[in-house]
């Protein structure tokens, strides 16, 4: 099984007086249309995800959705266990209750740099993605558990979006 986690992209900055809660905040059109072009970096990656897993939040949602229009119409699920603070061990029962062997996890910091940590069985972080970027987790035994997994790409943005065709 391959696991794939990737950060929402640029939101309203949460200072902005117009700024709704932190469940309701945006992408910008800036966050879009680098989520676009990481989505494409994706895709050049050969990375094709069978479903995408998102947290509820509209920035995640928003970024599942462009993940999709440039990965393949796949289905799209919603789970709570992927917002910011969520506990990182309680993503693996979605994970298990999935036939897919390919999928893609859309949400947030802390909680996608813990899940990480927590797959490959590190006692503390061992990613820092930044808005748009993408950890690619192998899961060795195909059921998985804490420290079941091989972190065998972290992507940053930058190179996601070059590589999607971008020339930042």
């Amino acid at each position: 099984m391959w696991v794939h986690l990737l950060r929402h992209g640029i939101a309203i900055d949460p200072t902005d007086p117009a700024c709704p809660t932190d469940p309701e905040r945006f992408l910008t059109d800036k966050g879009k249309a680098r989520v676009r072009l990481a989505a494409r970096g994706l895709r050049a990656l050969g990375i094709a995800p069978e479903v995408v897993i998102s947290s509820p939040y509209v920035r995640a949602q928003q970024t599942a959705e462009i993940a999709r229009e440039e990965l393949g119409d796949i289905e799209l699920v919603t789970s709570d266990l992927l917002v910011p603070m969520a506990e990182p061990s309680r993503i693996v029962d979605v994970l298990r209750a999935r036939s897919e062997q390919n999928i893609l996890c859309v949400g947030h910091l802390p909680n996608l740099d813990l899940v990480t940590a927590y797959l490959v069985g590190a006692d503390d972080p061992i990613t820092s993605l930044k808005k748009a970027g993408c950890a690619s987790i192998e899961i060795r035994n195909g059921r998985p558990g804490a420290g079941t997994g091989l972190l065998v790409g972290v992507y940053p943005a930058s190179a996601l979006r070059r590589l999607g065709g971008g020339d930042d």
